[in-house]
């Protein structure tokens, strides 16, 4: 056997057929075989080469059929359809498919359908084992990279992720949720989004869909259910105008809390504008120079700030005291959201909103406005302490997941990439389990 194998494999790689496919012996290859695949509920029966690779007949050791769609015993045989190949691990470095002419069942639930077969899924090509170590690969690897390992089209990787994330995508992920984060993710040029739904508690992927709109969020608070928005204590969202419609309509009873990177953000930005005006009215080359060198000194964290950005502020101090006054402000409201007591930090605010408001500095009265527009939920930020962290975290691990995949065409594609890479699924190659049966 060992002679014939070897001869057969060379054939195969140099695509060249110089005698009739082998027959390999039936007592001991079909043992060794059964044993290598170590399928339950399944025997080999045969095997052959052909320029292709390596090609072994198995059947299923029950007796009665079950319906492939819902798994019931199905005694009524309708008939049997042709011999089909269903692509398996690699086998000594050749491609290795399993064969089997499945009976067509008639079940009384699901009328005449194929029978259930324990090596693949109902609706795949590929077995149990090749799909579990392909999306394994999948979390660790480009897709190029699983591709070309596992010998299948990069189209053919994207088919299997969804199969083994709608599989492996634990029960239950929409129980229990008290504290969400909602995000979105721009996953292409021309505005094309999805909205992202994290769990505070565990950090984990629990829903997401095309789109950055109210209603997209509405979907998700449709499908969870009134039962279980009732339950729902918090929600940490951007100041979006459309996830604040969705959460307000939805889940009333819910904490609406405004994400602290966010609020800062519209402050920073403000801050910035100030600087690029004080840029465009300076007439002195020199100055103009020295201010657009401040642009990264007055966006740290002053004790993230080296020696030569702590001399450009005091510089700046005693040059240009509008623009000063607008770092003052910042760093002011970054001081605010520091604190713990609710009730303070809401004092707090107010007086800072008084400031910017009447600062005579445009970018700090528009930013003051709309903090005190949404006040409540930065001050519910202060109270809960939770943050859309975790979101912007896992935004960019799904950045970093887009740029490794060169690319999504389509957003079902990066969706099912993000639960596989962030929902908790946890998957190992197909050689550390024992076997793939699936009931």
């Amino acid at each position: 056997m060992g002679r014939g194998l070897e001869d057969a494999r060379e054939e195969a790689y140099e695509g060249v057929t110089t005698r009739s496919p082998e027959a390999i012996h039936p007592m001991r290859a079909t043992t060794l075989l059964s044993q290598l695949f170590a399928i339950k509920h399944a025997r080999v029966t045969g095997a052959s080469f052909d320029v292709e690779g390596l090609i072994c007949d198995a059947e299923p050791t029950t007796r009665i059929a079950r319906c492939g769609s819902c798994g019931s015993r199905c005694r009524k045989v309708h008939d049997r359809r042709e011999a089909r190949r269903w692509r398996s691990l690699d086998v000594a470095g050749m491609r290795c498919w399993l064969r089997y002419a499945p009976r067509r069942v008639n079940c009384a639930r699901c009328g005449v359908t194929t029978e259930m077969v324990p090596w693949a899924a109902h609706d795949s090509w590929f077995t149990w084992a090749f799909e579990q170590t392909a999306a394994y690969l999948a979390q660790q690897c480009n897709r190029t990279v699983v591709a070309t390992k596992m010998r299948v089209a990069w189209a053919t990787v994207g088919s299997i992720i969804r199969r083994v994330v709608d599989r492996q995508s634990p029960l239950g992920a929409l129980d229990g949720l008290t504290h969400i984060g909602v995000d979105e993710l721009s996953y292409r040029k021309h505005h094309k989004y999805i909205t992202i739904v994290v769990d505070h508690m565990t950090g984990n992927v629990v829903w997401a869909r095309e789109g950055k709109n109210a209603e997209t969020l509405e979907a998700f608070f449709q499908e969870l259910g009134e039962e279980r928005c009732k339950k729902l204590e918090a929600v940490s969202i951007d100041m979006s105008q459309a996830y604040i419609k969705a959460v307000e309509t939805m889940v009333p009873n819910a904490t609406l809390v405004f994400d602290r990177f966010h609020v800062q953000k519209l402050v920073q930005e403000a801050l910035d504008e100030l600087r690029r005006s004080q840029v465009r009215e300076t007439p002195d080359p020199d100055g103009k120079k020295a201010l657009k060198g401040t642009r990264w000194a007055l966006l740290k964290n002053p004790w993230n700030l080296n020696g030569i950005e702590t001399a450009k502020l005091t510089e700046l101090q005693r040059d240009n005291r509008t623009l000063y006054r607008g770092y003052l402000l910042k760093e002011s409201l970054a001081a605010i959201l520091d604190r713990n007591q609710q009730h303070v930090a809401r004092e707090k605010l107010h007086e800072w909103i008084s400031w910017a408001t009447h600062s005579a500095l445009a970018p700090f009265v528009r930013a003051g406005k709309t903090i005190q527009k949404h006040i409540d939920g930065i001050v519910a930020y202060i109270a809960t302490g939770i943050s859309n962290g975790r979101s912007e975290g896992l935004n960019g691990k799904a950045r970093t997941i887009t740029r490794r995949a060169y690319g999504f065409h389509d957003a079902s594609a990066l969706i099912a990439m993000l639960f596989l890479c962030c929902s908790g699924i946890k998957l190992q190659p197909a050689h550390t389990v024992p076997s793939f049966h699936q009931t």
